[in-house]
């Protein structure tokens, strides 16, 4: 036996553990959700759970809310984290430090304690509010129990772990580029979007697609200070199943929010196919 088929026969050992731990723990829940999303009432077999899913004015209007808070989400943790760490790789200074210092904190801190701090921070009776009624400056807009608390919960979530890996992607550009293109005239809007953006744009991407993910399929923030009607698609699952006791339809809720997530995979895996034929060309 030769040492590359050797090589080979060591490389597949080693990966079939991995691969046996993914498949029972990701594809066999997926397959069984599946069958189960297509049982109706009777033991039968149909799309029944998607028509409803599709037709029942509340889940569709929990679908459209789950996607209206996840894309202004996305766009504004992007935005927000794009900005700390350009901010940071291009600077530097006591501000400099003090925010790499300090964004890393929301990582450590449990999820849930961070609900409840937001809302005694921002709720109708919160520390905000209080401070805007002591100085006259009227009541505070209504943010828990809305979808812009959730918005707000998200931000904290996301932005610290989106920030490290942007700033890690600026990091790698080169000082050489952007000095060569200030010394030809290129402006800091030129330069961001023909040469920072570009070399970034692969990690930008990983981004999106982890934020997306983590915010279509959240849980704790919109139970906790999200709106009773509409709701998010991780809450309703939970109130289908746990509630009114429909497992086929809280199945049919999981698998669609399972093809969401995919459609958003896909276009990241192709991104990187395309990428990777075009570096070997």
């Amino acid at each position: 036996m030769s040492k590359q088929m050797k090589m080979g026969i060591l490389g597949l050992l080693l990966v079939i553990p991995s691969f046996l731990l993914l498949f029972v723990t990701v594809v066999i829940p997926i397959i069984i959700s599946f069958k189960e999303s297509l049982t109706n009432k009777s033991g039968g077999y149909d799309l029944s759970n998607y028509t409803y899913l599709f037709t029942d004015k509340v889940m569709r209007s929990n679908i459209i809310f789950t996607l209206e808070v996840t894309i202004v989400s996305v766009i504004l943790v992007l935005i927000i984290s794009y900005a700390l760490a350009a901010y940071m790789r291009f600077n530097n200074g006591t501000m400099v430090k003090w925010i790499r210092n300090m964004y890393m904190i929301p990582i450590f801190i449990p999820s849930v304690i961070a609900t409840y701090g937001l809302i005694q921070l921002l709720g109708n009776h919160g520390w905000v509010s209080r401070i805007l009624l002591m100085l006259n400056g009227g009541e505070m807009p209504r943010i828990i129990f809305d979808m812009k608390g959730i918005i707000i919960a998200n931000l904290w979530f996301n932005i610290p772990f989106t920030t490290m890996l942007l700033g890690s992607a600026l990091s790698a550009v080169p000082n050489s580029i952007i000095e060569s293109a200030k010394d030809v005239g290129a402006r800091k809007l030129q330069i961001f979007i023909r040469f920072i953006l570009p070399l970034t744009y692969k990690t930008l991407l990983v981004a999106v697609t982890f934020v997306f993910m983590g915010v279509i399929g959240s849980f704790t923030a919109p139970f906790l200070i999200g709106p009773n009607a509409p709701q998010m698609i991780g809450v309703s699952m939970e109130q289908v199943f746990g509630v009114f006791q429909e497992k086929q339809l809280a199945a049919a809720i999981a698998f669609f929010t399972f093809l969401l997530c995919s459609v958003m995979g896909y276009f990241y895996i192709r991104s990187m196919i395309t990428e990777e034929s075009a570096r070997s060309r």
